[in-house]
This record gives C-alpha cells, structure tokens and sequence, in this order.
C-alpha cells in the first residue's frame, strides 16, 4: 500500500507491523482512516453481468463472504466450488473464451489499445486476476466505507475505488513492470509527482511500483470529471461496476 498526500510529494509506502500485509490488516487499517480519502483496490469489483451473475454486485459480496466464511483471512476460493460451472481453470472446463467474458470498463480498457485485461471468471495463469477478485468482495463486503459506483459519492470523508495499476503506469508511458527507481521517477513525474527521496531503492519487487504509481495516478486525475463519467457507466454501475481511470 502506498499514500499520495495534497500536493507534488512523492508517495510513501505503507508498512504493517508485522512486515507483511494480512488481507484482515488490510480490512482492519482501511475502516480506521477518515478524512477526505480516495482509496484506490487493484482487484475486480464485480464479474460480467451474465446468467448467474446480473444481479446486484453488493449482494454478490454478501453471498461470497457467506459462502466464504470459514476461509481464514478473507479468503474467496470456497466460492469457486460453489460456482464451479461459471469458472475457467483449465482445458477441463472446455474452450477459454467461452467463460472469459468480459465487463463493460475491461471492454472498453481492451479498444483503447493501453492493454488487454483478463476476465475475472479466468482462474488460470500469471495474468488471471479472479482468485484476489473474490477475496477482495469479501472485504468489501465488511468495508464501512462507500464504494464506486456502486454508491453515491459523499461530499466528504473516505470513498473506494477499483483501480488497475497497469493503466496509471500506462498514462506515466511505461509498458510492463515497474521495479526501478530510474522508471519509477519517470512515471511519477509524468503523474506530477516530484520523485522517490534520496536513498529510495534502486530495485524493488513490482508490487512496489504499483502501489506508488497508482497513489500518485490517483491523486493527478481525480479531479478529472470525465474519469467519474465514462460512457456505459449507467447501465453497469450497480453489476458489474467500473475501473477508475478507463474511459
């Protein structure tokens, strides 16, 4: 995790106690912030709004989490049994684009050329995003936080967004993984950020370049109105939702 203050500063990672994130920690660090807060999730909010899966995304959650609920630290993987016909993990289960289906904002990500994302209901590969989709719902499940577009935007206080880090590292002119500083800087001065301090390090696990690129893209394009507007947003907003930062 990665915090971008008002200004031109550079991001700074969030670090647990522990050493290492819990998706509990995580959960537990998120519902104590208040403020004026946008909190941007790199995980899936919804899943395409087909048989089985048109209804409401918030009472999507709510059955996941049940369903999940004897899963330590928020795990989402007993919800794949429960919906196996639905799910793509291998040849077994037949021809992959049969059950890849995409959302509305993944569509629309794929025709702007930036990148081509992966279906939530795709369970196989270094690229399938599904498996933290699912966990991320159970926390948002129990997140007391409002969450777009699924809920009005407040006026003030802590709102949560889905994000997808590939696309801020995108409109920084970086293709791939971030693990240097020398990119990092570069990304981050693209998103008007001044750079890492002195003594940042050199290299770093690509997670890293996520979480300080997207606060930084966070905090450049907020207050861009047409990034809360996209076209098709009306007819999917309370399915399968959107990413901040496709339009």
């Amino acid at each position: 995790m990665a915090i971008a203050e008002s200004g031109d500063t550079a991001p700074r990672l969030v670090l647990p106690a522990s050493g290492v994130w819990s998706r509990q920690g995580v959960l537990d660090w998120l519902a104590a912030l208040d403020g004026d807060v946008l909190i941007g999730m790199d995980a899936g909010f919804g899943f395409a709004a087909v048989p089985g899966f048109e209804g409401p995304a918030r009472a999507l959650w709510a059955d996941i989490d049940a369903v999940c609920a004897a899963e330590p630290d928020l795990g989402g993987h007993a919800y794949v049994d429960h919906r196996r016909d639905a799910f793509w993990l291998g040849a077994a289960d037949g021809p992959r684009h049969l059950r890849a289906h995409l959302r509305a904002t993944e569509a629309a990500y794929a025709a702007s050329k930036l990148g081509q994302p992966t279906s939530n209901f795709v369970l196989l590969g270094a690229a399938q995003v599904g498996k933290a989709t699912l966990s991320a719902m159970r926390l948002l499940h129990r997140l007391p936080h409002p969450v777009w577009p699924f809920d009005v935007v407040p006026d003030t206080g802590p709102l949560l967004v889905e994000i997808y880090a590939q696309a801020f590292a995108r409109m920084g002119g970086v293709r791939g993984k971030i693990r240097d500083s020398a990119t990092l800087d570069r990304v981050l001065a693209a998103h008007g950020s001044a750079a890492m301090p002195a003594g940042f390090d050199a290299t770093f696990p690509d997670h890293v370049g996520d979480a300080l690129v997207t606060a930084a893209g966070l905090r450049a394009i907020h207050a861009q109105p047409h990034w809360w507007a996209p076209a098709g947003l009306a007819v999917v907003a309370q399915t399968e939702g959107w990413t901040f930062g496709v339009a």
